[in-house]
């Protein structure tokens, strides 16, 4: 089982540029798959971008696909969400967990505000 604390969350204009990061703590990191999550009021968890152990894959939900770019130091174990071209619609608390989340796992959260 891993623990993380998430940072970098903030408020920005629109179209602007954000990068969260992840740090983890755990033996098992660099063996999980990692993922960035987010979850706007009233709405539910949602996973919107996945990395593999090795990097070699990644997963980004078609919202983000394009704007959202996620990567991974296993050595460090971090990992990080480079935001770009952001948008109100991306407004909200964003965790970092394994994918799929460990339930013991979820870190306090970072809240990205995006004004119009």
């Amino acid at each position: 089982q891993i623990q993380v604390v998430e940072s970098g969350g903030g408020l920005v204009q629109a179209g602007g540029s954000l990068t969260l990061s992840c740090a983890a703590s755990g033996p098992t990191f660099s063996t999980e798959f990692m993922g960035w999550f987010r979850q706007a009021p009233g709405t539910g968890r949602d996973l919107v971008a996945g990395i593999t152990w090795t990097s070699r894959g990644t997963y980004y939900a078609d919202y983000v696909k394009g704007r959202f770019t996620i990567s991974r130091d296993n050595a460090k174990k971090a990992v990080t969400l480079r935001m770009d071209d952001l948008s109100p619609e991306d407004t909200a608390v964003y965790y970092c967990n394994t994918n799929p989340p460990q339930s013991d796992s979820w870190g306090p959260g970072t809240q990205v505000t995006v004004s119009s």
